[in-house]
Order: structure tokens, then sequence, then C-alpha cells
């Protein structure tokens, strides 16, 4: 992903209010980010913890994103769970639901759309090993190369962006 400025960022979300994109704040690293291994840039709110953002590159502009992420009860190490996005696989906790509202009128109405990623939203450093998650041996082997796996993961965050775009 190439390095976005704080002002791309901003003016780059479709489900939120320029009042309420200028608000949010940026993660805490944002000088330090890996850029290069970044197929997209998400983060939590560190300012509001039940808020998520994603920015993802697309072909004629970055596309944000704003997610709830729902209060939760405790969650088992027992069980466990796979993003929806990058197919990996942790510990229940590691994985959270995340809700977006539709961009428009229909996400004033209060309609959302949700998918299951990686609680951290760091998909793009699981994908290329650079993280591990917790309670885990690591990802599971897969057959397809590095690049396959980054194509798939960005095409499965594409098609949530299409949902929340009511695109599909």
């Amino acid at each position: 992903m190439e390095p976005l400025t704080d002002k791309q960022i901003r003016t780059s979300f479709v489900n939120c209010t320029k009042g309420e994109a200028g608000r949010m704040r940026l993660p805490a690293d944002f000088a330090e980010l890996p850029w290069e291994d970044l197929d997209f840039l998400g983060w939590v709110d560190p300012g509001a913890p039940l808020r998520a953002h994603i920015v993802l590159p697309r072909e004629d502009r970055p596309v944000g994103i704003t997610l709830r992420i729902p209060s939760t009860g405790r969650t088992s190490v027992l069980k466990s769970s796979m993003c929806q996005a990058c197919l990996t696989a942790h510990a229940s906790s590691g994985v959270t639901l995340f809700a977006a509202p539709l961009a428009g009128a229909a996400g004033r109405e209060g309609n959302t759309v949700g998918t299951y990623l990686c609680a951290d939203l760091a998909c793009s450093l699981y994908v290329r090993g650079k993280k591990q998650p917790k309670l885990r041996h690591g990802r599971y082997e897969e057959s397809l190369t590095l690049e396959e796996q980054i194509a798939r993961t960005t095409e499965n965050l594409s098609a949530f962006a299409d949902k929340v775009l009511g695109l599909r």
C-alpha cells in the first residue's frame, strides 16, 4: 500500500460525516507504519475503543470505512474463529465482528453490514508471517503463494467495501 497522509485518510471515509472523520484519532504509531507490508490500513480508534477504521486502496482513490465493535463479554480460549478477510485462525478473542453503517441514506437510516476480522486489523501482517495469532501455532499452511493469499485478502475486503458502498 502506498503511504497516505492524514488528510487523504480523513477525506476517504464514505460512511461517516466529515466532522466524525475529522475527530477520529489516527493510530498511535502512524509515523512508523510499515506501509510496504500493508494491503490496507486498519486500526481501533485509541480515543473510542468500540470504533475502528479501515482504509482500502481502490482503483481511483482510497476508501475509508468506519466500523463499530460490539461490547463483548468473556470469550473462550478453547474455541477458535477465523478472519473472513485473511483466513487466519485465532483464539475466539482474536476475531471480532465489525459492523459498518452503509454509505449514504441507507446508513443514515441505521442499516449496517458486518464481517468477522482479526480484532487488531493486522491481517496484512498475519498473511506475511510478521505477526502470529495468540494461542495458536502459527497460520495453517496453505498451497497458495504469498501473492495469492494477499490477493485473496484484498479481494475479500474489497467485497466488504462494495457492500458498504451499496455496490453488491
